[in-house]
């Protein structure tokens, strides 16, 4: 019988490699992501000081009205469009993309995609 491969304990191993070297600052946040199976989540995080700054997801009642009748890779979009907003209010432009173990492509990838495209730099 074969071993079913857990891979959400895999991508949390990658994420933990990740970690080790990858840090935000005050003045260069890390720009979190946590995708579940039917939501995505974001946040800007201080690492030095322990501080979530600002987040966004699919579930914040801001963007229910924009989300509607849209996939989950055109609410990824929505969601950094959000993020990323919120930053550029809080007066941060350049963050650290933290992917967290999870492969570049899909929803984390349009994420990634509306936050450059709302004016952030990574």
């Amino acid at each position: 019988m074969f071993k079913k491969v857990n891979k959400n304990a895999i991508r949390k191993a990658k994420h933990s490699r990740i970690r080790y070297t990858l840090s935000g600052t005050a003045e260069m946040p890390r720009l979190n992501v946590y995708r579940s199976t039917n939501e995505i989540y974001a946040q800007l995080i201080d690492d030095k000081a322990g501080k979530t700054l600002c987040s966004a997801s699919t579930k914040s009642k801001d963007l229910a009205q924009v989300l509607e009748n849209k996939t989950k890779v055109e609410q990824a979009n929505e969601v950094g469009k959000a993020i990323a907003e919120k930053a550029l209010k809080l007066g941060l432009k350049k963050v650290v993309f933290d992917r967290s173990g999870y492969i570049y492509t899909g929803r984390i990838k349009s994420l990634a995609d509306g936050a450059r495209s709302a004016g952030l730099e990574f």
